[in-house]
This record gives C-alpha cells, sequence and structure tokens, in this order.
C-alpha cells in the first residue's frame, strides 16, 4: 500500500512518469492505479484528444508505440491505457525500443494482470530507469484483516478485531470482493460507529454465531454444545459453508497450534508475530493449547488431511453433512 501511496503523491504532485508498467497476480491495485491516471492526469475538456484505452487482446506493440509517440493536443500530456496487455506477453519486448526512449508528453499505463514481467529481462531494468515498474502481490490470508482495517482507517471508519476476521473468512483474499463489501458497509454505517460482527451480519450476511471463526473458536474451548450447533447450520448451508473451506481453515488453526506447542516464548506478542495473527486472538491459542496436547494436535492434523481428501470425493461420496459428523468424531 506504502508504494501505492507514493504513486498516487507523485502524480498529485504533478511527478508524472512517461511508463506505468502495472503488474502482478492482484488485480486490485492495478485497476486503482490505472483508475486513478484516468480519472486525474487530464482535465475533462483535454480527454477527448488526448486519452485512449486500448485493449491488449485487440491491439499490437506497433499500434501502441505509433500511438504514444504521438503529440497531445492543446495539453501538457496525452494518457494512453493499455488494458489486458498480459495478452501480449509473447510480444512485448518489442516494447523496449520505446521504453529506452519514451516520449515524455505521453502517459503510457500498462495493464499487465495476472502474471509479472521477468526481471532478467532487459525491458524490465529500462522500465524500473525511465518510468514506473509496479508489482501488484496477493496478499496471505492472514494479511487480509490487517488491510481491512487500513482501508477503511483510511476512510475514517473503525472495526473491530474480530469483525475483521469474519470478512476476511468469508470473503477470502479477494481484494476487489473485499473492497466493494466495505464501500456497502460506508454507505449504511455513519462513521461515528464501530463496524461491528453483528453490523455485518446484518448488512452483507454473514452471520455472526455461525462462521469458521466461531467454530474454530469453539473447538479450541471444546464446547461440543456449540460446535454441534454450528457443524449443523453448516450442514443445512452447504452452499454457503463449503466443507472443504472449512477442513482448510482448521488445517490452518491446528497447524498454528501445533507451532504455538513448539514455541519457547509464549509472550502474547511473540506468539502474534509467530503465528501471523491479531494479537486479539492469542488468547483463543492458549486455551485451545491447554485443551489439546501436541500428541493430539498432530492426530487432529493427520485427520484433517483425510477428511480433505474425503471433501474432494476421493476414496469416499459422502454428502458434507456426514463429513461434519465424521469431522466432530475426529477433532472431539
Amino acid at each position: 500500500m506504502d508504494e501505492v501511496k507514493k504513486i498516487v503523491t507523485d502524480i498529485k504532485a504533478r511527478a508524472i512518469k512517461p511508463i506505468y508498467f502495472l503488474t502482478g497476480e492482484e488485480a486490485y491495485y492495478i485497476d486503482k492505479l490505472s483508475e486513478y491516471i484516468e480519472k486525474t492526469v487530464l482535465t475533462e475538456e483535454e480527454k477527448g484528444f488526448n486519452q485512449m484505452v486500448m485493449y491488449g487482446k485487440e491491439a499490437t506493440i506497433e499500434d501502441i508505440v505509433s500511438n504514444a509517440k504521438r503529440y497531445p493536443m492543446m495539453a501538457e500530456y496525452q494518457v494512453i491505457i493499455v488494458k489486458e496487455a498480459q495478452h501480449l506477453a509473447k510480444s512485448i519486448d518489442k516494447l523496449l525500443s520505446y521504453v529506452e526512449n519514451p516520449q515524455l508528453t505521453t502517459v503510457l499505463v500498462i495493464c499487465f494482470k495476472y502474471s509479472k514481467l521477468d526481471k532478467r529481462k532487459k525491458i524490465f531494468k529500462v522500465i524500473q530507469k525511465n518510468g514506473v515498474l509496479f508489482e501488484s502481490k496477493k496478499l496471505y490470508e492472514n494479511q487480509i484483516p490487517d488491510w481491512i482495517r487500513k482501508v477503511l482507517q483510511g476512510s475514517g471508519y473503525s472495526i473491530t478485531p474480530k469483525a475483521c476476521i469474519l470478512l476476511a473468512e468469508f470473503l477470502g483474499n479477494d481484494l476487489g470482493k473485499i473492497s466493494n463489501e466495505l464501500d456497502k458497509l460506508k454507505i449504511i454505517i455513519p462513521k461515528s460507529q464501530e463496524i461491528t460482527p453483528e453490523a455485518i451480519e446484518q448488512n452483507i450476511g454473514i452471520s455472526k454465531d455461525y462462521n469458521n471463526f466461531e467454530l474454530k473458536k469453539a473447538l479450541g474451548e471444546r464446547n461440543v454444545m456449540k460446535v454441534t450447533r454450528i457443524l449443523n447450520y453448516f450442514a443445512q448451508n452447504p452452499k454457503d459453508n463449503p466443507f472443504v473451506v472449512t477442513i482448510t481453515l482448521l488445517h490452518t488453526f491446528f497447524t498454528q497450534l501445533l507451532q504455538y506447542h513448539g514455541m519457547n516464548d509464549h509472550n502474547p506478542k511473540s506468539v502474534a508475530v509467530a503465528l501471523g495473527v491479531h494479537p486479539f486472538f492469542v488468547t483463543e491459542y492458549q486455551i485451545a493449547a491447554k485443551n489439546y496436547p501436541m500428541k493430539k494436535v498432530s492426530t487432529i492434523i493427520a485427520s484433517l488431511r483425510e477428511l480433505d481428501v474425503k471433501g474432494k470425493g476421493v476414496g469416499a461420496n459422502l454428502e458434507p453433512k456426514e463429513l461434519l459428523k465424521e469431522l466432530l468424531i475426529k477433532i472431539m
């Protein structure tokens, strides 16, 4: 996010580069930066003659270079945005001669999504020298809650740690999807009101009581009654609570618990850093460690792997309801 902020700050200060090569597996920031450039570099009056959007599926490198070499009309810059440029991967090296000597009155934005430019190529180093080469990396799952908090904080909103986890577990690591849901919340919830699990349940439809987060907590506490209620809810709503997702999250939880058992330093701050979790949730691992000795945790991890295979239809053709029952038996 810091790199994105710097690019935006430089553009605001009119320290504009002739080339912005936006690449990487995470499309969210590529879209945001290209949209920002499209909206702000030129005035509305200037855009008619000086702004063009091209698509990698239709255009060639020769087309792009030909347009990039034009001069702006009654404006300081012309802006050319090439979307879906990953379709030009095989011919991207042809852009080298242009990026070595770019037209300084052209702002060429290349949106090279879901892929990365080979760092060994000469073009990589030349773009870094003469323009901006931004790599948009996928966030790890344990980074998503903090990303949600920072995005909301940047808009003047606050959210509880539990609500962050709830959103992250339900929406996954698709930043575009998460951003859309956050926009909905920002429309409904005033800035003076903290975003809570209850607010998420009311406005997004995620159950605050019957979700994987609550399941992990109940399992850690060995609360058989609560675990049973949650698993029954999952069995009745299998589309909203895929078994494979549940198994994956529980496998991560018990793997982290095994790691916790192996740590010499159980200071909450040290645990949070080592496990990659928010300090707010360290207590759950402390409780679970008391209820599940290391040997038991190892057995549970092995059982979860077996269930993961069954959940994918290998060696068994069980309904989610039956798999969830087996899950309860295996763990508790």
